[in-house]
């Protein structure tokens, strides 16, 4: 039975259907997808666990909850709603990539009994791991910071935008790769860091 549920990994081809085809069903039937805004609902939910006074319910407000938070309040209040009610498409899609993910990882056929460093990344820095999670946490951290600074992701901006011959998708897909191949060549020059 279990050789029944592993899986081999995808190419790149047959992701790239698949991510299209995920983000064209998501959008024909729910809406379109968009992954950073949870972030700031999960931020929104830890700090109204601690402060309860960040959100309430305010029957002048549009969406019927406010905060004194302008970011959670603005839209009017509609991150103030998904803090106050999170049971909501967009927050259990993200947990659910979560989930999915780890499923996949877990029920992949080739996959190694360890982290495997990539080459590119040990010839260039070393094979020190502390390395490379730092990086990798660093890196996260200022994406999520530019995603909130844009109002959205690559997700949202970039693929569902695209999709939809949002113009904003295009310039923000633009942006994004005429900032990091210029990022990627500097990081990763050939031949080893002296």
């Amino acid at each position: 039975m279990k050789n029944i549920l592993l899986q081999k990994q995808w190419g790149w081809k047959t992701s790239g259907a698949a991510l299209a085809l995920a983000f064209l069903l998501a959008t024909i039937l729910v809406k379109p997808i968009g992954v950073s805004t949870q972030f700031v609902i999960v931020d929104g939910l830890i700090w109204n666990a601690i402060s309860s006074t960040i959100v309430k319910e305010d029957a002048s407000a549009k969406k019927g909850y406010s905060s004194p938070n302008a970011y959670l309040n603005k839209s009017g209040g509609k991150y103030a709603k998904s803090v106050a009610n999170p049971r909501n498409y967009s927050f259990i899609f993200v947990l659910a990539m979560v989930l999915g993910g780890l499923i996949a990882a877990q029920l992949q056929t080739n996959r190694p009994k360890r982290a495997v460093m990539p080459e590119v990344w040990k010839d260039r820095f070393g094979a020190a791991p502390w390395k490379r999670y730092l990086a990798v946490f660093i890196a996260g951290f200022l994406t999520l910071i530019g995603a909130r600074l844009a109002g959205g992701c690559t997700s949202g901006h970039m693929m569902s935008g695209m999709m939809q011959t949002s113009l904003s998708g295009y310039l923000f897909a633009l942006g994004a790769f005429a900032a990091a191949v210029p990022t990627a060549l500097l990081l990763f020059k050939k031949g080893k860091n002296k």
